[in-house]
């Protein structure tokens, strides 16, 4: 088991090439994960996050913070959950608080904050979030039609820059996520990034 480091809430070490440096393991940081699904509804991602097994696995790399924006998804977070006036639910389950939002009016604020991004295969947010050089997890929705998010998932993940699993394989996946194993995202320039795509994929 890989245990995560970074710094929590925009104290995290500094960043070299366009990712964060990574240093050695710390019990001691109390990290944060942010799930987004966008504006979709992907109802197997929001409760996978929630369950047992991913939130042990969440746990046990030191993260004590989720924060979920779960779009349209039908959310169940179990008993003893608290809504405020800006339907936002708080609730703890095995070890960490959670923070379930249906929309939140900045995810790029959310994206500063977390340490670890797990995420539905829009190519925007994974963009986004390679961009911000954070570490993500990215999990392709199996009812789409379109499976062209799926192979940007596949081929990133194949380059390094990610990891991509199903929902199934989510616990396993953050268990055995290893940071020292990220290649760094490079800076972005749209005609490299898809003649890349062109190489990895065969459909730009």
């Amino acid at each position: 088991m890989h245990i995560l480091t970074g710094q929590h809430l925009g104290t995290r070490p500094p960043k070299v090439a366009g990712i964060t440096a990574l240093g050695k393991a710390d019990h001691s940081l109390c990290m944060l994960a942010f799930t987004t699904v966008g504006s979709t509804k992907f109802d197997a991602l929001v409760q996978a996050v929630l369950s047992k097994p991913v939130l042990t696995a969440l746990r046990l790399q030191g993260y004590t913070t989720l924060v979920v924006q779960s779009g349209n998804s039908v959310v169940d977070a179990g008993a003893s959950t608290t809504t405020n006036a800006e339907d936002m639910t708080k609730v703890q389950k095995d070890g960490v608080e959670i923070e379930i939002w249906k929309f939140k009016p900045s995810l790029e604020t959310e994206y500063d904050r977390a340490d670890l991004v797990i995420s539905h295969a829009g190519s925007g947010t994974i963009l986004e979030v390679l961009r911000l050089g954070k570490w993500l997890i990215v999990v392709p929705n199996p009812t789409l039609l379109d499976n062209h998010q799926e192979d940007l998932a596949s081929s990133l993940n194949t380059l390094g820059h990610l990891k991509a699993c199903t929902v199934d394989d989510l616990p396993q996946t953050i268990e055995d996520f290893d940071p020292s194993a990220i290649e760094p995202f490079p800076p972005f320039d749209g005609g490299k990034f898809s003649r890349l795509l062109e190489e990895e994929m065969g459909f730009l």
